[in-house]
């Protein structure tokens, strides 16, 4: 059950990062500035391990316990996301003095904008996000954007983290898995609505 507590409470790269996209400011410690790097280097823990078994990644979990599951040893498809979304947030940040969460980029947006810097081959990058958007288990997708993300933090190019999570989540199922693949596919190829469609 989850607590009023746990659903007040942001995720990590929330408290730090603004809505304007800048760091947040603690105006009683006169904070201001990226993460500390232990929390980044706990985060990284997690990359390449299943979700719960790096122990130091559960500090920066807010997602709900699922009960039913937690009895059973297992944990939801929430968690599992939010797992991963932390492990490749801090590897994302890592050594970067500007936000690398900013809301509104879209990670088919991201990856568009990392092709377009021309650092990495077009067809290199085609590539890795082709394979990402095949994989066909979440696992094999978090491989995969453990290699784009890198990527992306090369170019310091951000992406919306929260935007990724529900995307991951909702990668665990084969519906879901359709939607995220249509919506990264029409982000990354550069589809733009009509601003006057002709019937």
């Amino acid at each position: 059950m989850t607590t009023p507590d746990i659903e007040r409470r942001e995720r990590y790269w929330d408290t730090r990062i603004g809505v304007d996209g800048r760091w947040r400011v603690d105006h009683a410690t006169g904070y201001v500035g990226p993460p500390p790097g232990a929390d980044l280097a706990a985060m990284r823990t997690g990359l390449g391990r299943a979700p719960g078994d790096a122990w130091a990644v559960w500090t920066f979990s807010v997602s709900e316990v699922d009960e039913h599951l937690a009895r059973q040893d297992r944990m939801s498809a929430e968690q599992r996301a939010e797992h991963a979304a932390l492990a490749l947030y801090g590897l994302h940040q890592q050594s970067q003095s500007t936000p690398m969460h900013k809301s509104g980029v879209r990670p088919g947006q991201a990856l568009r904008a990392l092709r377009a810097t021309g650092k990495f081959s077009e067809q290199a990058v085609d590539r890795r996000v082709d394979a990402a958007a095949t994989a066909t288990r979440a696992e094999a997708l978090h491989i995969h954007l453990r290699g784009l993300v890198t990527q992306l933090r090369a170019v310091a190019q951000p992406l919306d983290y929260n935007t990724l999570l529900e995307d991951l989540r909702e990668f665990e199922h084969p519906d879901g898995r359709r939607r995220v693949r249509r919506r990264w596919g029409r982000d990354y190829y550069g589809w733009k609505p009509d601003a006057d469609p002709t019937p």
